[in-house]
């Protein structure tokens, strides 16, 4: 039997194991940080403290949130819902016969009207509705150094893709359910000139995604390259496209995995209903408003099936302020907590008044 030796101190408790099969003592060392024994400022909270506190936040944030309010209520915003569900859409037709397989695309065309012009940029936004991006597998379902421009990540994907990853024993360029699942419906705007003549909107198709994402997160192949179809050579589209990503775009800085389109869908979305930015109208020189008030009408190339999942597709063309796009929830959240502890306030108010009176009377009665 192995023997050992101990030396038990009452006074800190710590013990002291001697021998071949010592232990260590558990207990922390007696420090005043491990003890926690440091100084530390523990605040008194007395009415004198909390009301100015309440009625200090209340007057900050009414008139806050009543500027964000105001600021988000100016941002002109239009939409146009064309899945196609009614028998009445133009898009009905496309929305029922179209499915990804489909050897031609499907067009429609849908009229509106613009009852006031847009006079700053405009920016043209396209909405999905029950589209679960954020889901776990989804999200994962990419190779973000293939999308760099890894030369063995281009061949070899990453196994987070399949079964996205080869098709026809060749690795898919880019592979992973997103890229898979990107949107292609096609929008063009026209305008319906009194004099009955139909002018097409320009859609600026850069500027679109970040910053950081088009020259650091993403990039092509070979990047000093100046042919694309050389360096995604040996590999294949993904599935559900109808042209690989060598040929999405004319111009050669906005092409391959540097395509804006193809880098704002890769961002995915945190909610089913959503929607990502798809062209840019810049400002017209002069007085000219960006949008003047009139007809117009929205062509589009119906690509995108949305019935499997029972989704809705729109458009939608905005304008934007200091604070980004339409958004009034900021400028309600801080009215309501302002309201709220404006409220607290006096409600507390009229409580210290009553009681602390009360309090004092007694005091001085004994």
């Amino acid at each position: 039997m192995m023997a050992s030796s101990y030396t038990a101190k009452e006074e800190d408790g710590h013990i002291t194991v001697s021998g071949p099969g010592a232990l260590r003592s558990r207990k922390p060392e007696n420090t005043a940080f491990k003890q926690q024994r440091l100084p530390a400022w523990q605040p008194i909270l007395t009415a004198g403290t909390v009301l100015p506190a309440f009625f200090i936040i209340g007057l900050l944030f009414i008139p806050i949130g009543i500027g964000l309010f105001v600021t988000s209520n100016n941002i002109k915003e239009f939409e146009i819902d064309y899945t196609g569900v009614d028998a009445s859409s133009p898009c009905y037709n496309c929305s029922q016969s179209f499915s990804w397989n489909s050897s031609r695309p499907c067009t429609c065309s849908i009229p509106f009207y613009l009852e006031q012009p847009y006079e700053s940029n405009v920016y043209v936004y396209y909405g999905l509705s029950n589209f679960y991006q954020n889901h776990r597998r989804y999200v994962k379902s990419r190779d973000d150094s293939q999308l760099n421009g890894d030369p063995k990540s281009l061949m070899e994907p990453s196994k987070e893709c399949e079964p996205y990853a080869f098709h026809e024993n060749k690795p898919i360029a880019p592979c992973g359910a997103i890229a898979n699942s990107m949107f292609n419906d096609t929008l063009e705007l026209f305008y319906n000139d009194p004099n009955g003549t139909k002018v097409q909107i320009l859609l600026n198709t850069t500027g679109i995604a970040w910053w950081t994402d088009k020259h650091v997160k993403f990039g092509n192949p070979g990047r000093n390259s100046p042919n694309l179809t050389a360096a995604f050579q040996g590999t294949t589209k993904p599935i559900n496209w109808r042209r690989p990503v060598f040929d999405l775009d004319a111009d050669e800085a906005n092409n391959g995995f540097i395509n804006e389109d193809f880098i704002v869908w890769m961002r995915t979305a945190a909610l089913p209903t959503f929607r990502k930015l798809y062209r840019i109208i810049n400002k017209k020189s002069g007085m000219v408003p960006t949008l003047p008030r009139g007809n117009y009408s929205l062509e589009v190339v119906y690509n995108y099936p949305v019935r499997s999942f029972e989704g809705r597709k729109r458009m939608i063309l905005s304008t934007i302020s200091w604070m980004g796009g339409k958004n009034p929830f900021l400028g309600i959240a801080y009215i309501t907590v302002g309201s709220v502890c404006f409220f607290l306030g006096v409600v507390l108010l009229l409580i210290h008044h009553k009681c602390g009176n009360r309090n004092n009377n007694a005091d001085i009665s004994n």
